[in-house]
């Protein structure tokens, strides 16, 4: 199948997206009209669709459609703004930006996501423009963190691990920038670049995309053995460093990850990405731009929900998918290389990297930075970045590193941490490896709550594992509001999918690694069947783990789940 350029092109039934992607005018839409449109706070379903590619979702704060509906008002529009970060690493200046920009138009909150992403919410229409504007200013931007192209390129932020972590970053950096969509539409539209002289857009503005782009979203991450932090075999491309004699060699390349599904659609699933082949570090970005094409030209464009690469991959077989990349990079992969990950949390603590710099990991629960009652991190993380003797380092797990510390400098922020409290040392090994989703309010395919209830959750487990005396036992423990997956519950060894207000289906099995799916365990359970259930299983570990086992591991040797359950009933 060739390039899109035509809807005569395709011999089936396209999708309304795909068509609304083609009419776009390399997505430019209406977005300019739907800007100026006073009467609502909405932009246009069209438009709506569009503005993902530039890293805008539309959302309705949903705790208060009942009442705005009774006073004949129409929903409380607002506004998700996502800002790529590839590799993870922003300075100082640019965190006390995001920081700025979270009070001047979000909702005075930042939200680190699971892709080493900024999320700003509650950005109302009228904003917009400025909101991107004053992040372009700061050397960051918003094109392609969403939408049916590649998205953020995750990477391993810690150089602590590795000698050859700059290398892989530069990398990372390099195929982000290949990547990223060649149409003008994001600098005229929000940064008031106007059209050349004649300005007629023409083919060969995307050309490696087309008129209609990808069939679905695309993520690519890499990470650098013995951590996989980024949890590569959940992204449709996962690139795995190898090291040999303190030099990168090249990296094995998985593909086919993908966690989202349907409920009731057996046809949907989550995958973990399959290892293909050894490639040099000189063939990655050419390697990376073949298999985008494959999926560019053999992907569904019939059905959203099998549009993944992953189900292309299923639907075509492993073998035809490999022998398609060989034939169009001319690059014979060779075979995957030995490597050895350990787990997929951070480290938190100290580490010192190999030029005598200082890394610390600060934990942020689910990735919200804020000031509560206890834990006043958004006033600690802006008085860190204030100092300016540190960098700041997204992690995949919702966390921030503060690297790059001269020694001189280290007590200085410990002195800060203890000041704010956001010293660690007392929280439970489960909370430390927890990872939750926005989910209600304000996402419209939630379900349930996940953020803002996992951590009272956690309260109560934590209970639990005190009494059982494995209060310090690193287990990762995740939860969403739906089943599309955006913290990663499927590979963790316990974790919540949201069915509705208050239930959820529990999954268990997943390894620390990040390379065994978990299986369902029970449906619709609320709060108290949860904890139930969990005190029997927590009790059995604590006691029969004879083989000290990882908390996963140890469910899946004692059948809790049965490894041929299908991934989605």
């Amino acid at each position: 199948m060739k390039i899109l350029r035509d809807l005569k092109d395709y011999p089936g039934q396209l999708t309304g997206v795909e068509k609304i992607k083609y009419n776009s005018n390399y997505l430019r839409g209406t977005i300019n009209e739907s800007l100026v449109d006073e009467i609502t706070g909405s932009i246009s379903e069209e438009d709506a669709q569009v503005s993902k590619f530039h890293g805008i979702y539309q959302q309705t704060d949903r705790a208060l459609t009942k009442e705005r509906k009774r006073q004949k008002l129409e929903p409380y529009f607002m506004f998700m703004v996502r800002v790529r970060v590839p590799g993870g690493i922003v300075s100082s200046s640019q965190w006390l930006e995001m920081d700025r920009l979270s009070d001047l138009y979000g909702n005075n909150t930042l939200k680190l996501t699971t892709r080493q992403a900024f999320q700003f919410h509650g950005i109302l229409k009228r904003n917009l423009k400025k909101q991107i504007q004053i992040i372009n200013e700061s050397l960051l931007d918003t094109i392609a963190a969403c939408g049916d192209v590649n998205r953020n390129v995750m990477c391993s932020p810690n150089p602590n691990q590795s000698g050859i972590h700059g290398e892989v970053d530069r990398i990372a950096k390099e195929v982000s920038k290949h990547l990223t969509p060649a149409t003008k539409a994001y600098h005229e539209l929000w940064l008031e670049n106007k059209l050349v002289a004649g300005g007629a857009v023409t083919e060969n503005e995307e050309p490696l995309y087309g008129k209609f782009y990808l069939p679905r979203k695309f993520k690519i991450a890499f990470a650098i053995p013995p951590y996989n932090d980024t949890d590569i075999f959940t992204n449709d491309i996962g690139l795995i460093a190898i090291e040999k004699n303190g030099r990168l060699a090249g990296f094995n390349i998985a593909v086919g990850g993908g966690l989202g599904n349907t409920f009731g659609e057996q046809q949907t699933y989550p995958r973990l990405g399959d290892n293909i082949g050894f490639c040099e570090p000189d063939q990655v970005i050419h390697l990376i731009e073949k298999i985008v094409e494959i999926q560019r030209d053999h992907g569904d464009r019939e059905n959203r929900k099998v549009a993944r690469m992953k189900y292309t991959i299923d639907r075509k077989g492993l073998d035809w998918f490999k022998k398609e990349i060989e034939q169009k990079s001319g690059v014979a992969l060779k075979p995957p290389r030995p490597y050895e990950f350990r787990h997929n949390s951070d480290n938190y603590r100290w580490a010192e990297d190999r030029e005598g710099r200082w890394h610390y990991t600060v934990f942020v629960e689910n990735g919200r930075v804020t000031d509560t009652g206890v834990v006043r991190m958004k006033s600690f993380l802006q008085e860190a970045a204030r100092m300016d003797i540190s960098d700041f380092r997204l992690t995949g797990n919702q966390n921030v590193i503060l690297g790059n510390i001269l020694p001189s400098d280290k007590g200085k922020l410990e002195r800060l941490m203890k000041k704010y409290r956001v010293d660690k040392t007392e929280l439970s090994g489960l909370r430390l490896n927890s990872l939750a989703c926005v989910a209600l309010n304000s996402c419209p395919l939630a379900f349930a709550e996940a953020e803002t209830y996992l951590p009272s959750l956690i309260d109560k487990i934590d209970e639990i594992t005190r009494k059982l005396g494995i209060h310090q036992d690193h287990i990762t423990i995740r939860m969403t509001g739906c089943p599309n997956g955006c913290a990663r519950p499927y590979n963790a060894e316990i974790a919540f999918v949201g069915r509705a207000p208050g239930i959820y289906n529990l999954y268990l099995g997943g390894n620390r690694e990040g390379t065994r799916l978990n299986r369902l365990y029970k449906e619709m359970l609320k709060e108290e069947e949860i904890l139930t259930e969990l005190e029997k299983i927590l009790g059995d570990y604590a006691t029969n783990n004879a083989n000290s086992h990882a908390f996963g591991d140890f469910v899946w040797e004692k059948n809790y789940v049965n490894p041929d359950i299908p991934l989605n009933i």
